[in-house]
C-alpha cells in the first residue's frame, strides 16, 4: 500500500478544508472545522492511525497537527505510524503497546497496589486472620514482584514466582495466582496497564504449570511424650514468645488465637478465655476453661500489661507478630511445628484419657452437628473440657519423686 501522500505545505494551507486525508497504510488527518466564534479561527487537524484485523476496523488517534512542542509535525505522525504498523505485524495492538502511550501511564509497583487492592477488600473479610493472610500470602511467595512496575508484571514473572510452589503447595499457589489476578485488574481498571491477565489460569498458566497437586500440608507435630520437656524448658524463660507458647500449648488453641488475645476475652473470676467468633477458623465463638497454670500465664502477662492486647508487638496497638512462637521454637525444637501442639494433644488425650471424642475435638474448637446440639454440647461440655484441660496441664507438669514440680 502507497504511502506519504501528503506534504508539509498541503498541510500547512489555510485553505485545507475541513474532511479525512489520508497519507496512506492507515494514516489519516482529520480535519474538523474550529468551535470558535472568530470566523478566521484555524481549523483543527489531528492524527488519527486505523487498521483491519480479524475483519473489523480499529482506530486510535495520535495527537494533533502542528510544528509547535505537544503537537505532531507530518515527520512525527509518519514514525509513530511506522512503529504501529510493526506492532501489527507482531500480532500486538498498538493503542496498548506504543511507546509513547507506555510513557503516559502512571508508574506505580506491584506492591503498591496489592495494597490498595487489600484495602477495597478489607470490609469483605469475616476473619481478621484471613484479612492477613490475603496480604501476606503474596508478599511472601511473590516477593519479586512488590517493586516492579505494575505495567511490567508478565507471565514469565509470574510463572518464575508460582513454579516453585505449584506442585508442593498446591491449594496455597492458587490462592496466590488469584490474589496476583485481582491485582492486575485492579491496575488495568485504572489503566496502569493493558492487555490481557497473565495471572489467568484457564487457557493461560495452567498450560504453562500443568496440573497443581493439591497436598494436605500436614504439621509436624512433637510427640506428646516429649512435650512436657519443652514446657519445663519454656517456664524458665521470662521472654513474651515463651509465654505465649507455653499458653498455646496449654490451651491448645492456633498461632493466631492465642497472639489475638485481648484482657477483655479472659474471665480471672471464672478462670476462663472467651475467643470472639470473628477470632476463630470456623467463625464460632470458643470458651476455653483455663487451668491454674494457664491463668498464671495469663497472670505474668497482666503484671507487664501495655495495652488491650495480652501479647502485644512492638507497636503497643497491635498484637506480637505470628513468627514469634514458630521462631522461638525453631531456637529449640528445629523440627517440630506450632501447630503441631494441637495434634499432640489430640493424640494424648486419645491415647492416655477416657475421654469421648466429642469432647476432645470441641477443645479444639472443631465443629460438628447443627446449631441446636452445639449450643446444648457448649452449655453441658465445660465443665468435662474444664476436666480434660486439667489433666494435660498435669501431664505437662509432672511429679518427681512423687512431689509435683512447681513453677512461676
Amino acid at each position: 500500500m502507497s504511502r506519504h501522500k501528503l506534504t508539509v505545505t498541503q498541510l500547512n494551507s489555510a485553505s485545507l478544508e475541513p474532511g479525512k486525508y489520508g497519507d496512506g497504510d492507515g494514516l489519516w488527518l482529520h480535519v474538523k472545522p474550529s468551535r470558535s466564534k472568530n470566523p478566521g479561527a484555524p481549523h483543527n487537524k489531528s492524527w488519527v492511525f486505523i487498521w483491519i484485523r480479524n475483519g473489523r476496523r480499529h482506530e486510535m488517534g495520535f495527537g494533533a497537527f502542528g510544528n509547535v512542542a505537544g503537537k505532531l509535525s507530518l515527520k512525527e505522525a509518519r514514525a509513530r505510524a511506522d512503529e504501529a504498523r510493526d506492532i501489527l505485524k507482531h500480532g500486538g495492538d498498538p493503542r496498548k503497546e506504543m511507546a509513547y502511550r507506555k510513557a503516559a501511564v502512571p508508574q506505580r509497583s506491584f506492591g503498591d497496589c496489592l495494597i490498595a487492592v487489600h484495602e477495597t477488600l478489607l470490609p469483605t473479610f469475616k476473619n481478621p486472620k484471613h484479612a492477613i493472610q490475603w496480604r501476606t500470602s503474596v508478599e511472601t511467595y511473590a516477593k519479586p514482584l512488590l517493586k516492579m512496575p505494575i505495567g511490567e508484571v508478565d507471565t514469565d514473572h509470574i510463572v518464575s514466582v508460582l513454579k516453585p510452589i505449584w506442585r508442593e503447595k498446591g491449594e496455597t499457589a492458587n490462592r496466590v495466582r488469584g490474589r496476583i489476578e485481582k491485582t492486575l485488574d485492579y491496575a488495568t481498571a485504572l489503566k496502569l496497564r493493558f492487555g490481557d491477565n497473565p495471572a489467568r489460569l484457564k487457557g493461560h498458566l495452567d498450560h504453562l504449570l500443568g496440573k497443581r497437586t493439591d497436598k494436605v500440608e500436614h504439621f509436624a507435630a512433637m510427640p506428646y511424650a516429649a512435650v512436657p520437656a519443652l514446657v519445663e524448658r519454656l517456664r524458665i524463660n521470662d521472654s513474651m514468645a515463651a509465654k505465649a507458647l507455653e499458653l498455646t500449648i496449654l490451651c491448645a488453641t492456633r498461632t493466631n488465637e492465642t497472639i489475638g488475645a485481648e484482657w477483655s476475652d479472659v474471665d480471672f473470676e471464672n478462670a476462663t478465655w472467651t475467643i470472639p467468633a470473628i477470632k476463630m477458623k470456623a467463625e464460632r465463638e470458643h470458651v476455653i476453661p483455663l487451668t491454674a497454670d494457664a491463668v498464671q500465664v495469663f497472670r505474668f502477662m497482666a503484671d507487664r500489661q501495655l495495652s488491650n492486647w495480652v501479647f502485644p508487638g512492638r507497636d503497643p496497638r497491635k498484637p506480637v507478630s505470628n513468627m514469634t512462637m514458630l521462631k522461638l521454637l525453631k531456637t529449640l525444637e528445629p523440627d517440630f511445628t506450632v501447630h503441631g501442639f494441637r495434634s499432640a494433644f489430640r493424640d494424648w488425650a486419645g491415647n492416655e484419657t477416657s475421654q469421648p471424642r466429642d469432647i476432645i475435638e470441641m477443645s479444639l474448637a472443631h465443629v460438628f452437628g447443627d446449631k441446636t446440639e452445639l449450643a446444648y454440647r457448649r452449655d453441658t461440655a465445660l465443665n468435662k473440657r474444664r476436666k480434660l484441660m486439667e489433666a494435660w496441664a498435669a501431664y505437662l507438669n509432672p511429679a518427681v519423686d512423687g512431689v509435683v514440680k512447681l513453677h512461676g
